[in-house]
């Protein structure tokens, strides 16, 4: 739906909020992994829809700003999750620079 949208995603956007906003408050890290990915593409699907979500950061950023910091530490060994895109505060990294551009 994202994929084809186009100029109908920027109305419904105040209509996301509630959901994303209580798929984050579960807490639970693969609700999140699942959200973040859903936030990235919704941003990259049309223009000015990272700049409509900027009224809802109050909503969205305070459990973002729980989990980040949650990366893994491994030293030099190698994280198969990595490949995935499962690493919560690397996601939430680049979910964060997606939505400032």
């Amino acid at each position: 739906m994202l994929e084809h949208g186009g100029t109908k995603i920027l109305p419904v956007i105040p209509q996301l909020i509630i959901p994303i906003k209580t798929a984050l408050n579960t807490r639970e890290p693969g609700v999140i992994v699942i959200v973040l990915k859903v936030l990235q593409q919704l941003v990259v699907s049309g223009e000015m829809i990272g700049e409509a979500l900027v009224p809802y950061y109050r909503q969205i950023l305070p459990v973002l700003n729980i989990f980040k910091n949650r990366n893994v530490n491994v030293g030099d060994c190698i994280v198969y999750n990595q490949r995935k895109r499962m690493i919560l505060g690397d996601l939430i990294q680049e979910t964060l620079e997606l939505l400032e551009t």
